[in-house]
C-alpha cells in the first residue's frame, strides 16, 4: 500500500513540475525581445520575419504576405506545424530543424526559456 501511495505522489509530483505546467508569459515577454528585432506577436503584422500572432496550431510556411525560404515551404507542405514540440525543437536549433530557412537565429539553449516564450505566444494564438 505505501508503495501505491509513494508511487501516485512521485506521479503527481512529476506531473505539477513537468515544463509544460512551469511556464511564465511574463518570463517569455521578456525572453522574446530577442525575437522583436524580426518578429511581432501582439499584432498581425509581418517585419523581416512573420508575424508570430496566431503561430500555435499553423502550418510552417504559411503565414500570408510573407516571402518564405523554399525551405520553409517545403516543411510545411511535409507536416510540420507549429504546436509546443514543434516549436521547442525550432527554437532549439533553427537551421538544424529546417535547413535552409532564411532565420539565422541561432536558438535558444534554455528550455526554461523557450517554454516562457511559447506561453508568450500562446497568448495570441488563441
Amino acid at each position: 500500500m505505501r508503495e501505491i501511495a509513494l508511487f501516485i505522489i512521485m506521479s503527481a509530483t512529476a506531473f505539477i513540475t513537468s515544463p509544460s505546467q512551469a511556464q511564465d508569459a511574463a518570463a517569455g515577454e521578456k525572453v522574446f525581445t530577442k525575437c522583436k528585432v524580426c518578429h511581432i506577436a501582439e499584432q498581425d503584422q509581418n517585419r523581416i520575419g512573420p508575424s508570430l500572432n496566431g503561430v500555435i496550431g499553423r502550418i510552417a510556411g504559411t503565414h500570408p504576405n510573407f516571402s518564405y525560404s523554399a525551405a520553409m515551404i517545403a516543411a510545411g507542405k511535409s507536416g510540420v506545424k507549429w504546436d509546443e514540440p514543434t516549436l521547442t525543437t525550432y527554437l532549439h536549433a533553427p537551421q538544424a530543424m529546417v535547413k535552409g530557412t532564411k532565420m539565422t537565429f541561432p536558438g535558444l539553449k534554455d528550455d526554461k526559456d523557450i517554454a516562457n516564450v511559447i506561453a508568450y505566444l500562446k497568448q495570441f494564438s488563441k
